[in-house]
């Protein structure tokens, strides 16, 4: 067994995780070829990163492993401070994201009594209209030949919607809300800048909190409020630390999922030519899309209370890890060999975890499945002609840490 090691014993093996996301297919290579556990800085600060499914699988049911920031040594000793500028994705609040054990379950299950598999499907409707208003839309921007951004007018504005409307969020505030989420993300973003936005925000979901509190309503919002199953009810900041992460999640997963879905289809004709005919269903496209560009490239961070042997490695207590759930879902002793290669025909296709795993699995993952079954057959349904504007090559990433999501994606609509 290897002794534990430092950051700086470990430097000249070191993975730089890159938070503009240049080069991720690149950035993958490296993280896989490091082994199951890969030495990686996160803007100057050292952690570990998951890269393979059984070790994954295996972390994330450890109760060795915490959420608790005050775990975390670097966190204790001041070495990292609110200064670091990942510290929004680290510190964000009291919620089932942040917590663990009997206060997880706790807060879990309110959110699962709010987030029932009834309410998802009754905003089946909403979202199969929300999805032609849109389409519609799209059609009237793109006509003649004109390129559209897909992103823009379609796979960002759906779940920002469906999110909205299943919270409760007025319309006039939802571009104001998907703006400053996208402002968030963005590693662009000022540090200060993002600080303030997270203050603003904060205040923003503290006042809806309290006029649901005075006035409730027939949304999810209201029913985390309500909700009286799993121990004691949700304080404020509870309420506000659910909300803003399920807001959040609610729609960046989807997002990514309705992007990477439509480029792997429009750069692999024969697999679209296969779901469209019947061969293969849609619930196989989505779960290799899931697979190959999972919504979330690394999620942060998790800290060991006591070292923690993995392999041939010990993850030291008090260090931080890192789930790289990009790399995982190319883990050839899980996949195969052609695990870079888009195949909605796998024999068994729903085997990756890129919702999480444990504990913590997304609560999300069911409503981000949802939209996309509706949206994606309904955009190449209403546009069987539709194409990519660009070469397959100069689509980018958006310069967000940790999220996989494009830039942008330029199509052609078709006749």
């Amino acid at each position: 067994m290897k002794c534990p090691h430092s950051a700086q014993e470990a430097a000249a093996e070191t993975i730089v995780i890159d938070p503009l996301v240049a080069d991720l297919a690149g950035e993958t290579a490296r993280l896989i070829a490091a082994g199951p556990m890969a030495r990686v800085d996160l803007l100057g600060v050292p952690a570990w990163a998951v890269t393979r499914h059984a070790e994954a699988r295996a972390l994330l049911t450890d109760a060795r492993l915490v959420k608790d920031l005050n775990a975390w040594r670097l966190w204790r000793e001041g070495v990292v401070t609110q200064e670091w500028p990942l510290i929004g994705m680290v510190d964000t609040g009291v919620s089932m994201f942040t917590t663990d054990g009997a206060e997880h379950r706790r807060l879990r299950a309110k959110t699962a009594q709010a987030l029932t598999p009834r309410r998802l499907e009754g905003v089946r409707g909403d979202i199969e209209r929300f999805t032609r208003e849109l389409l519609d839309f799209m059609a009237a921007e793109g006509g003649d030949g004109r390129v559209v951004d897909l992103k823009k007018l379609f796979a960002q504005p759906l779940p920002m919607r469906v999110v909205s409307h299943l919270m409760g969020v007025e319309l006039s505030s939802q571009p104001w809300l998907a703006e400053n989420y996208k402002k968030f993300f963005s590693m662009l973003t000022p540090h200060d800048e993002r600080l303030a936005l997270i203050a603003e925000l904060d205040e923003w979901y503290h006042g809806m909190v309290r006029a649901r509190v005075a006035n409730p309503g027939d949304d999810l919002l209201s029913a985390l409020i309500l909700a009286e199953d799993g121990g004691r009810p949700m304080d404020e900041d509870e309420v506000v630390g659910n909300t803003k992460a399920l807001v959040a999640a609610g729609h960046e997963t989807t997002i990514s999922l309705i992007l990477h879905t439509v480029r792997a289809l429009l750069t692999h004709p024969e697999q679209l030519r296969l779901v469209l005919d019947g061969t293969v269903s849609w619930e196989a496209v989505i779960e290799e899309s899931l697979r190959l560009e999972p919504p979330a490239t690394h999620i942060l961070i998790r800290f060991a209370t006591e070292d923690i042997e993995v392999g041939h490695s010990v993850i030291p207590e008090g260090d931080g890890v890192i789930i790289s759930y990009r790399a995982i879902g190319r883990d050839t002793a899980r996949h195969g060999e052609r695990v870079d290669e888009f195949d909605a025909t796998r024999p068994t296709p729903i085997r990756h975890m890129s919702f999480g795993h444990g504990p913590h699995i997304c609560p999300g993952a069911a409503l981000a499945r949802l939209e996309a079954s509706i949206a994606l057959p309904a955009l190449f349904g209403r546009f069987p002609g539709l194409r990519l504007a660009v070469p397959a090559e100069e689509i980018r990433n958006l310069p967000a840490f940790g999220q996989n999501d494009l830039d942008s994606l330029p199509v052609l609509l078709g006749a």
